[in-house]
């Protein structure tokens, strides 16, 4: 049975997203540099089949046909990612006419359509040459990451409706340089610390830099996490206590009390204040922001556990006497992420419970992987997908209700594309690539999804694009 449409408020948005690396392909093509992510994919036992996003998608020269499917989805607001290395592609200096030029085709095609552009300018593709000088251990690199912001605010600022600093920069500086799943794939402890630092001074220095260009919105895109304790034991409370920091307060704390975390030195051992920090960072990072964006997929159940190392020099940032557990008993998507919508709500009115100078909330990411396979019929049946959705935008209607300003809502994903580490291997988009034809075949999610929007703006007696 189809899940009946979620009841958003009159002016609720919605619309769909997806990143630069995942889909564009054309990675060596007129002038594009080398990203982390080019490097990463090509290192041997990296990516699961040794996957790369040389083509993905090829959403670069197949960008026309992908915005006519946005706009057969009657979406309001797309938004997408700008590849740094195909604008500046040494990271710094001389900026590529050619990448510029492929934007501008782009956010011109989906104005045609009636769309409104939302642009991210970081989605984890750092010019290699960057890394190279030390990526986001470094504070260059947060100064040339503001630079870049500046030539494409001037650009196309007066045609992006909404704009986004960082997706997701826990993935950006744990995941890549304390973990090692993503790139560039370092394990370390203080280059972690030091590039969760240098994202956040990078992102106050892009809101400088959009703000002087007359940016209509600016915020930021995190993927904050709905964190319970296993049990009542005071070892779990701990850890909980330390994940929090780890996965929410870090961010939260300096961009919306202009303050690091409390616990912040219990849950690095004292590595956390480090000289990466300088006087004047905190009003750098926490300067006024028009939205915060939230990715959210599942929530996380925290458990005491010992730690890798005893040796607190060698303890990786994410090495926190902590670990994940899953007690849900919920389905669980293809990720292996258990499904429970109403986590969603929860992080939503704690959040707006907890800072006061929360800005209005976009759901900037949230959707599944499923296993997905075109019938006899030509189609694609996803109703665990469309379940998902329902659900999680049920949840976010709750949260509304409850006095949370959340203001819209892009599904993750429209295409189906290169899934990171998991290469081609996990599909959460609303339209099925077949990655050897780049066919593309609309999933019942995407109509079902199209009739949610059309449902809304009846309702709410919205005019029709």
């Amino acid at each position: 049975m189809t899940p009946a449409f979620p009841e958003l408020p009159a002016g609720f948005r919605f619309g769909a997203a997806t990143a630069a690396y995942q889909i564009e392909g054309a990675h060596d093509e007129d002038g594009r540099g080398p990203s982390i992510w080019d490097t990463y994919s090509r290192t041997p036992g990296r990516t699961l089949d040794g996957a790369t996003g040389d083509t993905a998608c090829d959403h670069y020269h197949r960008y026309p046909e992908d915005v006519a499917l946005l706009r057969e989805l009657g979406v309001d607001g797309y938004r997408f990612s700008i590849a740094w290395p195909r604008v500046v592609p040494q990271g710094t200096g001389p900026v590529n006419p050619k990448g510029l030029d492929f934007y501008d085709r782009l956010i011109d095609e989906l104005l045609a359509a009636g769309i409104r552009p939302a642009a991210t300018l970081y989605h984890w593709d750092l010019p290699q040459p960057l890394e190279d000088r030390g990526g986001w251990r470094v504070r260059e690199t947060a100064e040339a990451f503001a630079e870049y912001t500046a030539v494409v605010a001037e650009r196309y600022g007066d045609r992006v409706e909404r704009w986004i600093t960082l997706n997701e920069p826990f993935c950006s500086a744990f995941v890549g340089y304390a973990v090692g799943r993503h790139a560039p794939g370092a394990q370390e402890g203080r280059g972690a610390l030091a590039a969760a630092h240098h994202l956040l001074v990078g992102h106050g220095l892009a809101v400088r830099e959009l703000r002087a260009a007359g940016a209509r919105e600016v915020g930021i895109t995190l993927n904050l996490d709905r964190l319970h304790a296993a049990s009542d034991r005071p070892e779990d409370l701990a850890a909980l206590r330390r994940a929090e920091v780890l996965h929410n307060e870090v961010w939260t704390e300096p961009l919306f009390s202009g303050r690091y975390p409390e616990h912040e030195a219990e849950t690095w051992a004292g590595l956390a204040d480090g000289p990466w920090r300088e006087p004047g960072d905190l009003a750098v990072i926490g300067a006024p922001l028009d939205f915060l964006g939230i990715n959210f997929y599942r929530p996380i159940t925290i458990a005491d556990a010992p730690h890798h190392t005893a040796d607190p020099e060698l303890r990786t940032a994410v090495d926190i006497g902590a670990a994940e557990t899953d007690p849900y008993g919920a389905r669980h998507t293809t990720m292996g992420w258990p499904v429970v919508p109403g986590a969603l709500t929860e992080l939503l009115c704690d959040l707006h419970d907890r800072y006061p100078r929360l800005p209005p909330v976009w759901i900037t990411e949230n959707g599944s992987a499923e296993t997905d396979s075109v019938t006899p019929d030509g189609r694609v049946h996803d109703a665990e997908r469309i379940d998902y959705l329902a659900g999680h935008l049920a949840a976010v209607a709750d949260a509304v209700a409850a006095g949370v300003d959340v203001r819209g809502y892009y599904v993750w994903s429209l295409l189906d594309n290169f899934e990171w580490a998991y290469g081609y291997d996990r599909r959460f988009g609303l339209v099925r690539v077949d990655y050897e034809t780049q066919t593309r075949t609309p999933k019942d999610s995407y109509h079902w999804y199209r009739g949610l929007i059309t449902a809304h703006r009846a309702r709410t007696e919205e005019p029709t694009r």
